[in-house]
């Protein structure tokens, strides 16, 4: 239960094994960080998981996910504001609620982050197969872009998408941030393009029946879309790289969700009008296929085929950074192996970590069905957002008068609401998710009391 400090923790900030990481970003790369995590992946991934469960009242999913989201992401900007450093909600419990609990959070963002690069990956691979098809009228064959279970055995584009962004992070997180900023606008424009193209097929009788599976399909899919919300998150894992982050984090987290919030909805109601709720089961790539459909010509799904692939691969790249950025300050701390925390003297970027990671990555995305990522990766998401709740109204009673840039309104009844729709979302998903969730703690507690504890630097501090 030992607990570190937060002026420990702010102190810290950057100081790797070997060198440090450089302090390069402003709140237009953060809000871009944010925007790039979260814009693309629920709404070109999946949509067609999520449909299914919710049929045209998918639009309601999104705003219950966003919902959800927004009260965690004001308990996100209070402590990213006090606290800046790479571990986001980990560092957070860890100075509020002790290192047992800061582990655990820690432990589900591993599986928040590096399940959710693999989900997103396998994604990549229908719309390149959409874009190769349009263009040149070859397709992967499905043996090398599906993954075993989906008949396929073994994803390859999802694979090739991994080793793509380690490319961009191993160049320093300002190269990165740069590559990120170009992907988002395009995947924006072909977001908006999608929106004017597809309203010329949208058709009110495609709304009837609005929620076919009742409110019980309303909060499944619900769950399964909040994983498309980890932007925020991501941003905050940029705490150490950030010039101003005690003014910025905040801005970014609350600007991005904005942002991101009002174009899900958009195009999900464009998309559930544009085509029967029922056609969507099995489609990865499903706007693609409603833009070739309204207009009768391939040209249209081409281009946003691209835009896809790019928006996509943005997600992998700020996911996949946020990642190594979490395990960097685990590291540091100890309470991972210390390989993770060493610095490239060069470019700033923890390399070896960022290598490790994506292979990882890679070779989960290559071999995991994306519905079964999906699921694991929301209830991950939910478990450290409750936590993060929790901290913020712990830090409030034991250091009231720590200097804060952002106030969550109404704390702790905001914090409390953001907590309670945590468990609720959590309750919707199925049990398989649930015994996924348990394996994967019970893994995490047995590695914590056979490494972390004896090797965590506040213990061999305290001999």
């Amino acid at each position: 239960m030992r607990r570190k400090p937060v002026e420990r923790l702010v102190s810290e900030g950057g100081k790797g094994d070997g060198g440090e990481l450089r302090r390069s970003m402003g709140m237009w790369q953060l809000t871009m960080i944010s925007i790039g995590a979260t814009l693309g992946t629920g709404i070109f991934v999946v949509l067609g998981e999520a449909v299914p469960d919710a049929g045209p009242a998918v639009i309601l999913s999104f705003v219950i996910a966003g919902i959800t989201a927004l009260f965690s992401a004001l308990s996100y900007a209070e402590l990213a504001g006090s606290i800046p450093v790479s571990g986001s909600s980990y560092s957070y419990a860890y100075a509020t609620l002790g290192e047992l609990i800061a582990w655990v959070c820690g432990w589900c963002l591993i599986l928040e982050y590096g399940v959710s690069v693999a989900a997103v990956a396998v994604g990549w691979g229908q719309y390149l197969n959409e874009l190769l098809n349009g263009v040149f009228g070859v397709t992967i064959p499905a043996a090398l872009s599906q993954p075993p279970g989906d008949g396929g055995i073994f994803n390859l584009p999802a694979l090739v998408v991994v080793l793509l962004a380690m490319v961009f992070l191993l160049g320093g997180a300002k190269e990165s941030a740069r590559a990120n900023t170009i992907m988002v606008a395009v995947k924006i424009v072909a977001l908006l393009l999608f929106c004017g193209v597809a309203l010329q097929g949208v058709r009110s009788g495609n709304y009837a029946n609005f929620m076919p599976m009742g409110m019980a399909g309303v909060s499944a899919a619900g769950a399964t879309l909040f994983f498309s919300y980890i932007g925020f998150d991501a941003a905050s894992t940029a705490g150490e790289e950030a010039k101003n982050p005690q003014r910025d984090l905040p801005r970014a987290i609350m600007l991005s969700l904005v942002i991101v919030t009002a174009l899900y909805c958009l195009v999900a109601a464009i998309a559930v009008g544009a085509m029967p709720w029922q056609k969507f089961k099995g489609s990865e790539a499903a706007l693609a296929g409603i833009m070739k459909s309204v207009t009768g010509q391939s040209f249209w799904a081409v281009l946003l085929a691209l835009g896809a692939v790019v928006a996509i691969a943005s997600v992998v790249l700020t996911v996949l950074y946020g990642q190594t950025r979490i395990l960097f300050a685990m590291s540091r701390d100890g309470l991972v192996p210390k390989v993770f925390s060493k610095v490239h003297a060069k470019s700033g970027a923890p390399r070896v970590n960022t290598v490790i990671v994506s292979l990882f990555c890679g070779v989960l995305a290559a071999a995991v069905p994306l519905g079964q990522l999906a699921d694991a990766t929301s209830i991950g998401t939910l478990f450290a957002f409750a936590l993060v709740n929790v901290a913020v109204i712990v830090l409030r009673r034991t250091r009231p008068d720590m200097p804060r840039s952002f106030r969550t309104p109404l704390s702790p009844l905001f914090p409390a609401i953001g907590f309670l729709l945590c468990l609720y979302m959590m309750g919707s998903l199925d049990v398989v998710t649930w015994v996924v969730f348990g394996v994967w703690m019970a893994v995490g507690l047995v590695v914590y009391f056979g490494y972390g504890l004896r090797r965590s630097r506040l213990a061999t501090a305290e001999k």
